[in-house]
């Protein structure tokens, strides 16, 4: 298949139909009627010869040659956005679509340098687009190496072949208990890990047994890839659990939670910069890791007495 200006036009429309799950869903994103996006779908199946979707009574969902099609149009529109910064470098302009990928809940962390590396790189490029996506580490590093993001910052304790590495900056974890918990009574003090063993964790599903091990237990009873989730269980009061300081703040201020013996259950993840390995960056992805690396560093001076 050749592609053409109006194949990349309906490939757009396509791939937003499928991040929206569906017509109704991608009408007000594209501004197009449904009787619009029914036609335009029409044109690219009957240009493909097979069929992209079924839509109906059951619902929407992508047919097998739909969701392998989707693939195939995320890395070419990938591809695409990297040519326009190329093509901006080429005038010595930074400009394009920026696709990087972040962990959740690290806004709240003052010791972050992302927020800082955002507001510089957006004052130092502003005619680069930012795409930012909230993801898991797992799914960071499979949209990494298929091209779907250009970075990505988060933890990542396994090392990936194909995935470059560039550590970035730390944060700490405490171990908390909700104040209905039993433990609570004695955050505060000295909790040997045998007294754990008969409490219920919510672990990190990438760290779990880097976390069992810390506690001397041998299964977690829940395991949460987001933070948010975990902060629920342990809330909850039948769960204890790791988090961020920053994170946990407002529920320990509120008198929710508290931090189970800081000086014994205090750990720490080693956030990263990831790239795809042997790729040759582009100047505007260059630019925003330069502007990470900085303000790391900068973080870094400011928190040395």
């Amino acid at each position: 298949m050749q592609i053409q200006d109006n194949d990349l036009k309906l490939l757009r429309i396509f791939a937003t139909i499928a991040q929206c799950g569906g017509f109704s869903a991608a009408q007000s994103v594209l501004n197009i009627s449904a009787s619009g996006i029914s036609e335009y779908m029409a044109q690219l199946e009957a240009r493909l010869g097979v069929r992209l979707c079924e839509r109906g009574r059951g619902g929407f969902r992508l047919t097998d040659d739909g969701a392998s099609l989707y693939e195939a149009t995320q890395r070419l529109l990938g591809a695409v956005e990297t040519f326009h910064m190329e093509a901006g470098a080429v005038r010595h302009r930074l400009q394009g679509v920026l696709r990087f990928g972040l962990i959740e809940a690290t806004l709240t962390d003052l010791c972050s340098p992302l927020l800082p590396a955002i507001r510089t790189f957006g004052q130092a490029a502003p005619d680069v687009r930012l795409d930012l996506h909230i993801e898991a580490p797992s799914s960071m590093v499979q949209h990494v190496l298929d091209g779907r993001l250009h970075l990505a910052v988060g933890p990542f304790p396994t090392r990936t072949p194909g995935i470059a590495y560039t550590s970035l900056y730390r944060e700490e974890q405490g171990l908390y208990c909700a104040t209905a918990h039993p433990l609570s009574e004695r955050a505060n003090q000295q909790v040997p890990a045998c007294e754990l063993s008969g409490c219920r964790l919510a672990a990190r599903s990438y760290l779990a047994e880097q976390e069992l091990s810390l506690l001397h237990m041998s299964k977690a009873a829940a395991t949460v890839d987001n933070v948010e989730g975990r902060a629920m269980l342990i809330l909850s009061g039948n769960h204890i659990g790791f988090l961020p300081p920053h994170y946990a703040k407002p529920w320990v201020d509120r008198g929710l939670i508290c931090r189970i013996d800081p000086d014994q259950y205090a750990t720490h993840l080693d956030f990263d910069i990831i790239t795809r390995n042997n790729a040759e960056s582009t100047r505007v992805v260059q630019a925003f890791r330069e502007h990470l690396l900085a303000a790391a560093a900068h973080s870094l001076a400011a928190s040395k007495p």
